[in-house]
C-alpha cells in the first residue's frame, strides 16, 4: 500500500518520530527492567541502572510526549477552525444566493403588479369610452326622437319654417304667411311669374312667397336649402326680408 495522508494531520516531522520511538524504547527498558530482578538469573549477572538515570529519561520521554500531545492538539484545533471558516462562509453564500433570490421574486412579484394595474386603468378607460360614446349616440337618438316630422304639404312647410325662423329670432305667424303664400302663388313651391318687371330684368319671381334671386340670397338662412324653389328656404328668406322691411311678415299685405 502506497503512504498516504489522513485527513486532519499533518507528515510527522523527524522530532515527532524520535519522540515516538523514545517513548516506545522507554516502555521496552521498562519491561525489561521489571522481568529482570536485581539478581543475575539462569547464570546473568544483571546490573540496576542508576535511580537517577531512570529518572532523567523518564522526564526527557514525558516531554518529548506531551510537546508531541500539543502539537497534535494545535493541528486539531487549526482543522476545526478551517472546517468552520468553510461552513461560515458556505452559510454567508447561501445566504446571499437566497436574498438574490427573494429580491428576484419580489422584483417580478412588482411587475406583475404594474402590469395588472395597467391593464386594469386600460380596461377602466375602453369602458368609459364606450360608455361615452353610448351616452352620445343615445343622446342623439333621443334628440332624432324629440325631432318633429313635418307634413309635405303648405302645413307642414309653413311649420318648419316657423320653427327655423323662432331659432333666428325671424318674427313672423303661421297666419301672417299663410295669407301671403295664397295670394303670390296659391300654394305652388313651382310657381313663377314670367310678366313682371322682375321678369323682364331677367330675375323673375319664384317659389310660394315669390322671391327674386337677389333678395333669396341676400335674406337666405344658413341650414336652409340654397334654392328658391325648396318651399322652406322660400318661406324663411321672404320673412326675413319681410322683417327688415315692413317688421314682420304680417304687416306684409299686397306685393312687397
Amino acid at each position: 500500500m502506497s503512504a498516504s495522508r489522513t485527513p486532519g494531520f499533518r507528515r510527522m516531522s523527524k522530532t515527532h518520530k524520535f519522540s515516538i520511538a523514545g517513548v516506545a524504547a522507554v516502555g521496552a527498558s521498562a519491561l525489561a527492567f521489571s522481568l529482570v530482578p536485581g539478581n543475575a538469573v539462569a547464570g546473568t549477572e544483571t546490573q540496576a541502572a542508576p535511580a537517577s538515570e531512570v529518572a532523567w529519561s523518564t522526564t526527557v520521554d514525558t516531554a518529548k510526549a506531551t510537546a508531541l500531545q500539543t502539537s497534535i492538539a494545535e493541528q486539531n484545533a487549526f482543522t476545526a477552525a478551517q472546517a468552520k471558516a468553510a461552513a461560515q462562509a458556505k452559510a454567508a453564500a447561501q445566504a446571499k444566493a437566497q436574498a438574490a433570490a427573494n429580491a428576484k421574486a419580489a422584483a417580478k412579484a412588482q411587475a406583475a403588479a404594474q402590469a395588472k394595474a395597467k391593464a386594469v386603468a386600460a380596461a377602466k378607460a375602453e369602458a368609459e369610452a364606450a360608455a361615452k360614446k353610448r351616452a352620445v349616440e343615445q343622446a342623439a337618438s333621443r334628440a332624432a326622437a324629440r325631432k318633429p316630422v313635418y307634413a309635405n304639404n303648405l302645413d307642414g312647410w309653413i311649420r318648419e319654417a316657423l320653427d327655423i325662423m323662432k331659432k333666428h329670432n325671424i318674427p313672423g305667424t303661421y297666419h301672417g304667411i299663410h295669407k301671403n303664400v295664397m295670394r303670390e302663388s296659391s300654394g305652388n313651391p313651382r310657381a313663377i311669374n314670367n310678366w313682371d318687371i322682375n321678369a323682364v330684368n331677367g330675375v323673375p319671381s319664384k317659389g310660394l312667397l315669390q322671391v327674386i334671386k337677389p333678395t333669396f340670397d341676400a335674406y337666405h338662412v344658413p341650414g336652409t336649402a340654397k334654392d328658391q324653389y325648396d318651399p322652406v328656404a322660400n318661406i324663411v328668406a321672404a320673412c326675413n326680408y319681410a322683417a327688415d322691411r315692413y317688421g314682420t311678415i304680417d304687416n306684409v299685405n299686397s306685393a312687397y
